[in-house]
């Protein structure tokens, strides 16, 4: 398993009782189960992607500028949250540059 999807299920493994909000572009995207419990309860749209294989996966999307507030009604709720961000760790940003994955919880 590769890529976004890839990167998501190896972190969600470390936070099995969190709602994991993966940094993707301009938005923190909850997947599967994480999107289904988090979409009612927040007011965002439940939506899906492919990720390979034929295979869809539920998606549910927070603003980048909002996290905060999100991130207040997500504990609020009271739900756990981990926060990931992927990191350059090459330096200079660009197409060969390595990328990691940083994650907080809360």
């Amino acid at each position: 398993m590769s890529g976004v999807w890839g990167q998501y299920t190896r972190i969600k493994r470390n936070f099995p009782d969190a709602l994991v909000l993966f940094r993707y572009g301009d938005f923190y995207e909850l997947f599967g189960e994480d999107a289904e419990q988090a979409a009612p309860a927040l007011g965002l749209a439940l939506t899906s992607r492919e990720m390979g294989h034929g295979r869809r996966v539920q998606m549910a999307g927070v603003p980048y500028h909002a996290l905060e507030s999100y991130l207040a009604r997500i504990l609020a709720a009271g739900f756990k949250a981990a926060i990931v961000e992927q990191v350059n760790t090459g330096g200079v940003a660009s197409s060969a540059g390595r990328l990691g994955l940083g994650a907080e919880g809360w």
